[in-house]
């Protein structure tokens, strides 16, 4: 299941799943290009990557702007000669309740959550299906399966991706270019671990209380960790999930919320 020579693009890559994702293909010698809007803080990608950075370059992008976009790939392609896995990993996530929802909240999870998928997509697939060869992977959530209340923008985001993954999948198929998506419950990432604090700060209970309720969301008792997602992407993104398109990987520790 080797990925040597590849070369991998991941947005989203200086945390969370995108993060894991990143170490997970670079340890296999694919030539990571992570981006992300703060990528252009040299301190802050330091402190990201940490002593864990070889084989992964990073560089500023930002999945709103189609110039960032197109600039980016474009390097990338430069540097490499082309793009042959795709990893969606960006996006936001806020609440909002359908009465007097602010249309920035429903704009902005939109646009970098699906749209800003659908950009990076549109940028590398001339690349992908003229070598004959692509790995498309987007990071869905449990939400795309199932409504939240107050997460009407989230949900509407994360289940356009499925849409928007199987229409890939049928361009790519006839040149080798698969397109799938997973779907992670609960993952302990630096965004979980903001709402943990928030909770703690909300209802006095202890850390491990709070992080405790969270876990016992899914019948495992235990929270996704980032490196289990980035596993399946890298078998994902491998030659042997040739035949693997257009479907969704639930990753729910057994709940299906």
């Amino acid at each position: 299941m080797s990925l040597k020579s590849k070369t991998a693009i991941v947005t989203g890559g200086l945390s969370g799943m995108g993060l894991a994702i990143a170490r997970r293909l670079a340890s296999d010698g694919t030539s990571v290009f992570v981006g992300a809007r703060r990528a252009a803080d040299t301190a802050y990608v330091a402190e990201k990557l940490g002593t864990r950075s070889a084989g992964i370059t990073a560089a500023e992008l930002d999945v709103q702007l189609p110039d960032s976009v197109d600039n980016f790939v474009a390097d990338v392609v430069s540097k490499q000669g082309g793009v042959d896995i795709l990893v969606n990993a960006a996006g936001v996530y806020d609440e909002a309740a359908i009465i007097d929802h602010p249309n920035d909240v429903w704009d902005d999870q939109i646009d970098i959550n699906l749209s800003g998928t659908f950009r990076m997509i549109r940028a590398v697939m001339p690349y992908m299906t003229s070598a004959g060869w692509g790995r498309i992977i987007n990071l869905a959530s449990m939400a795309a399966h199932t409504g939240m209340a107050n997460n009407a923008a989230y949900c509407a985001s994360k289940a356009g991706l499925l849409g928007l993954g199987r229409s890939v999948s049928l361009e790519g198929a006839e040149h080798g270019v698969t397109c799938v998506s997973i779907s992670p419950t609960w993952v302990e990432t630096e965004m979980l671990r903001k709402f943990i604090d928030a909770d703690v700060a909300s209802t006095g209970q202890s850390l491990e209380e709070v992080r405790a309720e969270y876990a016992k969301s899914n019948p495992q008792n235990q929270l996704v960790q980032p490196e289990e997602v980035a596993e399946l992407a890298a078998y994902l993104a491998s030659d042997a999930a040739r035949a693997l398109t257009m479907s969704d990987f639930e990753v729910n520790a057994g709940s299906p919320w």
